[in-house]
Formats: C-alpha cells, structure tokens, sequence
C-alpha cells in the first residue's frame, strides 16, 4: 500500500512552535515512528509552505497512491484551490489536524478542504496520522 503524507504551513516547526497546542515531537521523529510500526506501508512525504506546490504535489500522487493523509494547516481555511485539487484527483483524502480546529478562533472552524475529503481527524495530535492511515489500511 502506498500513503503520501502532504503537511502544510509551519508543519516542518512540529516540535519546536507552540509546544502547547502540537506537542514536541517533530513529523520527521513521528514519521519513522509510523514507519517502524506499519514496515508494509509505502510512505511517500512531502511539506511545503507554499499553497501552489501543495496543489502541485495533491496533482503528481492523487492518481497512483492508495491514499492521501493532508494537514493543510492554514491553507485548511483560506484555500479554495486546495479543496478544487482533492476534488479532481481519484486518491481519496483525509484531512487531519493536530489540534481541535473547532475548539480554536471561530475562523478556524471553516475548511475548504472537509467537504472534499473522506474524511477528517481533528484535534487527537499526531495520532491523527496514525488513524487516517489504518483507516486506509
């Protein structure tokens, strides 16, 4: 089974930005993590903090993996075109978030990703990831 794992803005500061709200363990740390317990899984990473080449990368997996786990971070609520690039790629999406998106500043309550993906996990932390790919799996 092949996963691509897309992270937005400021996911490459896991461990090191708001310690409060994301914990303190970088993705890199968690990724081998995943890594040493799914040995069977194919995972393909990949983080930016540009929205465009966020889209670019939804485009080159979303035909040939089994599915996409995307944290858009702040993408998640400004971006149209986020949303329009998982609605024209055959890989389903789960969106995930760290924290509980819904229990933060009302403007974090809107996604322009959710209607568009199979699904969203939101607020359990780095589990998250975790879930979105045994519901894969």
């Amino acid at each position: 089974m092949r996963i691509a794992i897309i992270n937005g803005p400021n996911l490459n500061l896991l461990g090191k930005r708001e310690t409060s709200i994301y914990g303190t363990e970088s993705f890199d740390d968690y990724l081998n993590t995943l890594k040493a317990i799914y040995p069977k899984v194919e995972f393909h990473y990949f983080q930016s903090n540009v929205e465009g080449e966020l889209i670019n990368e939804l485009q080159r997996v979303g035909f040939d993996f089994d599915g996409i786990i995307m944290n858009p971070g702040g993408y998640t609520h400004t971006s149209v075109a986020i949303g329009d690039a998982i609605a024209g790629i055959k890989t389903p999406v789960i969106e995930v978030h760290i924290s509980n998106v819904h229990a933060r500043e009302d403007f974090r309550k809107l996604s322009h990703v959710s209607a568009k993906a199979k699904g969203t996990i939101a607020g359990l932390g780095l589990k998250g990831y975790e879930l979105a790919l045994q519901s894969f799996l």
